[in-house]
């Protein structure tokens, strides 16, 4: 087991240099890489760190793209968020090595926000109001995920697997701000009987976003004279965070399958509103289940985002209630192709913010003539 006890060791440094720098880092830095790949773990609350066993493992925990043996893997993904407003790709393919101990992979993910209005020259110099002076811009962030699994111990009774992810980032508004960052992952699964165990440390050596602002003359001008900051070069950093996961399948007959699972992120950046919150560690936990037939179809159902708000119809604004973001979903797998299908909420139970979620998995098997 001292592939674990190094991963613990890796975890408490994290711990300690999170202390001593946590000033230095931004909280909710590069949230877009938290949004999550594949209809089939959306549907389940997120999580997949000790499940996952297909091509999205790239994302989730490249310590599961292992088990994607024999043939290369692909994996799509589309979302739409606020009626449209934003939008969500993902796209993967695995590549597994003839000996079945390794396998790479690579995944790209793009989240952008088109047509945004730049009223930055609405107002002429004389008061008036000039709407053909309107123009349009998108803020759009992207990032590429180059991930390696490798096996570390096979018997007959464990599989211990790890992996890691090597992360370009690139982030953009309009003309005005570019950024490019680089970060590192890595994770770790183990198999023993029915129970899966996996880790993952995200931004394990602290993930930086080096910024560069260009504005012309006119612009700084009208930033100046209506109060606004004229950003200079900057760098933002993401604080690591620790994932732990346990799940356990459950066989009922022998075409009925449940899979649970619990997932804890550990985050080192100070105290957030999640259900634990301390200062520097915040846990936030998710939990999922996949009730599987046949291995043919399956049906889904998860939470996350535990957190304390307001109470809906309290005028004090004292009352706090307890609030989770409610996930449900299904899939289905028709020979070599997996399709899923989320239904999730981007913020609690009592709010109707709900999106739907398609997704597409193939597996690319040579067919014999």
């Amino acid at each position: 087991m001292r592939f674990l006890l190094k991963f613990v060791f890796i975890i408490i440094l994290i711990n300690i240099f999170s202390n001593k720098t946590i000033a230095q880092f931004r909280k909710y830095s590069n949230e877009f890489l938290n949004i999550g790949a594949g209809a089939r773990s959306l549907g389940m609350g997120s999580v997949q760190v000790a499940s996952v066993k297909d091509a999205t493992a790239g994302y989730w925990n490249p310590a599961g793209l292992i088990h994607v043996k024999n043939h290369p893997s692909i994996a799509v993904m589309h979302a739409e968020y606020f009626a449209g407003i934003g939008k969500y790709d993902y796209a993967t393919i695995a590549l597994p090595a003839k000996t079945g101990q390794r396998t790479l992979a690579i995944s790209f993910l793009r989240f952008a926000i088109d047509d945004i209005p730049n009223t930055l020259f609405l107002v002429e110099p004389d008061g008036s109001l000039n709407y053909n002076n309107i123009s349009s811009f998108s803020s759009a962030d992207y990032a590429v995920l180059l991930s390696y699994a490798k096996v570390a111990k096979q018997t007959d009774k464990l599989f211990i697997s790890y992996g890691g992810n090597a992360k370009i980032i690139h982030r953009s508004v309009g003309k005005f701000a570019k950024a490019w960052g680089f970060g590192l992952d890595a994770g770790i699964q183990i198999k023993k009987d029915k129970w899966l165990f996996g880790a993952t440390i995200r931004d394990v050596t602290t993930t930086f976003n080096a910024w560069s602002f260009t504005f012309t003359d006119k612009e700084k001008e009208i930033l100046y004279l209506t109060n606004n900051d004229i950003p200079t070069k900057s760098t933002e950093m993401t604080a690591p965070r620790l994932i732990a996961a346990a799940a356990r399948n459950f066989k009922i007959n022998e075409k009925i399958n449940l899979l649970a699972e619990a997932n804890l992120h550990f985050t080192f950046d100070g105290k957030r509103n999640t259900l634990i919150s301390t200062n520097p560690i915040s846990i936030d936990p998710n939990i999922g289940v996949e009730l599987g037939i046949n291995n043919n179809i399956f049906l889904r159902a998860g939470a996350s985002n535990f957190q304390r708000a307001l109470k809906d119809g309290d005028t004090t604004n004292q009352k706090k209630v307890w609030i989770f973001q409610p996930s449900f979903g299904a899939g289905f797998k028709l020979g070599d192709v997996n399709i899923d299908y989320a239904f999730t909420n981007l913020a609690n139970q009592s709010n109707p913010l709900y999106t739907h979620i398609f997704s597409l998995k193939l597996d690319l098997i040579k067919r014999e003539k």
